[in-house]
């Protein structure tokens, strides 16, 4: 047992898009599309149980990853602070399943699916391969992100608008200011500002730093609007009608 929760694992280390990999992917995937095709099927009742066992799911993986790095001397002031965007993401996701809140819904509507889908199709897991805690961590983290998202959209009826991404891109371009400050004057790179991730990453096709934070705020800006598609198309659908 102990070999799945070494630090020197042992075992074949993370293949990207290997089998293990792409089981996890397709598990994640089947997971919500269950939950597009049975949206209109639960009960008041079923709907708060799901709600409350995703948050408890993502509060209950994100401290194992803690306790694993603190019990294996890996947790740092440096790393492990909840700044990344996915590590934030973990407990804010978990906070607007049990409460409901709109306002954090924009966000993990937004970077929420296109942070952690993007995280979910190049994890930083280096050597942790399956079977491997590191692993499965990863895929359950990222994975319950997209998924609390598209839950509150398809079940919950929450949905994004035009001043959502506004919000999103004024509020997330404050926070990576502060970030950088943060990074500065501790030696941290959260947000991987300071410089790009040790593995690999969509970010290696971006160019040098700090370009490549450039880069990364069109794809944003591209993402949110592909996400927000949807519900143009839906409202400009809609106009004519109520005109």
């Amino acid at each position: 047992m102990e070999i799945y929760f070494a630090k020197e694992y042992t075992g074949a280390p993370f293949q990207l898009f290997g089998a293990a990999h792409l089981i996890g992917l397709a598990l994640v995937f089947a997971i919500n599309l269950y939950i597009a095709y049975t949206r209109n099927r639960s009960s008041l009742r079923a709907r708060r149980l799901f709600r409350y066992t995703l948050a408890a799911i993502l509060v209950l993986n994100e401290l194992a990853w803690h306790a694993w790095n603190y019990f294996t001397g890996q947790w740092t002031f440096q790393t492990m602070l909840p700044f990344h965007l996915c590590s934030l993401l973990v407990w804010v996701s978990a906070y607007m399943l049990a409460t409901k809140n709109f306002t954090i819904y924009e966000f993990v509507y937004f970077l929420g699916i296109g942070g952690a889908t993007q995280a979910l199709l190049t994890p930083d897991a280096g050597i942790y391969g399956f079977p491997h805690f590191r692993f499965f961590q990863a895929i359950i983290s990222h994975g319950a992100i997209v998924t609390a998202a598209i839950y509150m959209t398809l079940v919950e009826g929450f949905r994004p608008y035009w001043r959502s991404i506004l919000r999103v891109a004024a509020w997330g371009n404050v926070y990576m200011l502060v970030i950088f400050v943060f990074n500065q004057l501790t030696g941290s790179n959260y947000l991987f500002i300071a410089h790009k991730p040790e593995t690999a990453s969509l970010m290696d096709m971006l160019g040098p730093w700090p370009w490549y934070i450039l880069s990364l705020e069109v794809i944003a800006a591209i993402l949110c609007l592909v996400l927000y598609l949807p519900f143009a198309i839906k409202d400009r659908q809609a106009a004519p009608a109520a005109a």
